[in-house]
């Protein structure tokens, strides 16, 4: 068998130079995204802030609105990504799903132009969302995590709760993410940052503590819950 011909060093800087244009693109038109918004962000202020122009931007991309779908698939593949470093199956259900919810604590922290996107596109009725079948189910492999590290804690008896793996991503997700979205309303009225570095370990654990004893609660406690 012939052995594969080699690409040219011509082509395969063309190649690095179009993915690396491509990345800055992304890069800018997520901040542009986040801060204006779908309707607010434009084309041309993204291509003045990158090496390239309005026309190759829809070169790469074809639209406006096929590039802001690729940065929320940037974005959710992100968390994902993350989450898949988890080596579930080496870890107490304890502490793996301990584990899950304070990455995801850390990365919805240092992502907050996640939570806008995730945000702007709630304000469109998730409708760019549900155009691109690949962005829903780049999804499903956080409910499967989930749903492992659960059904290996029923099974050793260290979960007592059932519970549906999409309820427990809300639930870890809806703690993050109001921590960071609504930081500026909540300081206003209640005088209290909550991503304040001193008050960030105490939060953290706080999702990981609250996460942990719903899921271990004891027989009794459910019953008297339910």
């Amino acid at each position: 068998m012939p052995a594969p011909k080699a690409v040219p060093a011509p082509a395969r800087r063309r190649q690095r130079d179009a993915t690396q244009t491509r990345n800055e693109i992304l890069d800018v038109a997520t901040k542009e995204f986040a801060d204006r918004g779908y309707s607010g962000a434009r084309v041309d202020q993204i291509a003045a802030h990158t090496h390239t122009t309005k026309r190759m931007i829809y070169y790469y991309f074809g639209s406006k609105e096929q590039l802001y779908i690729a940065v929320l698939k940037q974005a959710y593949g992100a968390i994902r990504a993350a989450e898949q470093q988890i080596e579930v199956e080496h870890l107490d259900p304890v502490d793996a799903i301990r584990r899950l919810a304070e990455l995801t604590f850390d990365h919805h922290e240092s992502h907050p132009h996640f939570i806008r996107l995730v945000s702007i596109e709630n304000i469109h009725h998730a409708e760019h969302l549900r155009r691109s079948p690949g962005l829903t189910t780049l999804n499903m492999p956080a409910i499967e995590l989930i749903a492992k590290i659960l059904e290996r804690g029923r099974s050793s008896g260290a979960f007592t709760r059932s519970v549906d793996a999409v309820d427990l991503h809300m639930m870890i997700s809806a703690y993050c993410v109001f921590r960071v979205a609504n930081r500026h309303t909540f300081g206003a009225i209640f005088n209290r940052d909550l991503t304040s570095p001193a008050l960030r370990d105490h939060y953290r654990n706080i999702l990981a503590e609250m996460i942990v004893a719903y899921l271990t609660a004891s027989s009794k406690q459910t019953s008297t819950a339910a």
